[in-house]
């Protein structure tokens, strides 16, 4: 079943940063949106026919508003030069409802929130509800330079600015990151919270796991994903439904496999990142090449994202 899109009008693009914009969308019958929690994105549907997923990053308490921030990605694969190039003030777009797979945890002791570049954008969301519940938190804004930072006015201005560290490649080691020490330095019930390239994010991650925190206090988004691996060996895919067999080749993602064969599965990042995809496994052993399911999920082996994995075994059963 497919999202609802809501019909939205650009009332404002801005320069953020070097190489970073920020679209303010409202409805464009004048009536409020719907709401959303500190983590959500939504899925952009862009002038050249692509859709691509965006963090909210304005207060979740506005009805009246959706704030996104994009960077333009060098190796982008249209969507962010899209929004740079063709997207105007005033231009009605369609989006999808907010969705978030990157909650906070109210009951949480602490927050620790780690955001890499443009990894801001749910971060700085968190720290806004964060602060406005009068929870305990810290957060650590990583980028390239003080030019490339995106709302440090923002967070300047902020009632928690004092929680909130920068640290910029461009200035002396002094003020990098000292991640192996602050991970190893948190209090217990610490809940981590990390966005950002994905070298930024394994870094942070391998780190916490390596300091035996455990997985149900990691929570992570990875906004771009590795290209799909399509080179592994053919296998089949039989649908539970009508005990059809679909042939996947090499050279084709299961996604692509399905729907020459008529059989068509929701994508949107077809990165494995956003989870669109998501499809239940009933037997046979899953080849996890996604950046959505955690390691305890990918383990269960009970679904996978046909987008970009594959299957170790020779039949893949899924329930479709």
């Amino acid at each position: 079943m497919s999202d609802t899109l809501l019909k939205v009008r650009v009332a404002r693009k801005a320069v953020e940063a070097l190489d970073i914009v920020s679209l303010e969308l409202v409805a464009t019958e004048g009536a409020g949106l719907p709401p959303f929690s500190a983590g959500s994105h939504v899925d952009l549907h862009l002038p050249n026919g692509i859709s691509r997923q965006y963090s909210l990053c304005n207060d979740p308490t506005e009805s009246h508003r959706y704030l996104l921030s994009i960077l333009r990605d060098p190796a982008s694969r249209g969507g962010s030069q899209a929004v740079h190039e063709l997207v105007r003030e005033g231009d009605e777009l369609q989006i999808s409802t907010p969705k978030n797979h990157f909650a906070l945890v109210p009951e949480a002791e602490h927050s620790l929130l780690l955001a890499g570049g443009i990894g801001v954008t749910p971060i700085l969301c968190m720290a806004e509800r964060l602060a406005k519940t009068s929870a305990s938190f810290e957060m650590h804004y990583c980028s390239r330079a003080p030019e490339r930072t995106a709302f440090r006015a923002r967070i300047g201005a902020s009632p928690f600015a004092d929680r909130v560290h920068f640290h910029f490649d461009s200035e002396g080691p002094q003020q990098r990151l000292a991640l192996d020490v602050l991970l190893a330095q948190a209090a217990p019930g610490t809940h981590l919270y990390v966005c950002g390239p994905k070298g930024f994010m394994d870094a942070v991650l391998a780190s916490a796991r390596a300091k035996g925190w455990p997985e149900d206090r990691l929570h992570y988004e990875f906004f771009a994903g590795a290209a799909p691996v399509t080179d592994g060996q053919a296998f089949e895919v039989r649908l539970a439904s009508s005990g059809r067999t679909v042939a996947v080749p090499a050279g084709q993602s299961v996604v692509a496999a399905l729907a020459q064969a008529g059989v068509h599965i929701p994508v949107s990042c077809e990165q494995g990142v956003c989870g669109t995809c998501l499809t239940r496994v009933l037997d046979g052993q899953p080849d996890h090449q996604d950046m959505y399911l955690t390691p305890d999920e990918q383990e269960r082996n009970d679904q996978f994202l046909p987008c970009c994995s594959r299957s170790k075994s020779a039949l893949l059963v899924l329930d479709l």
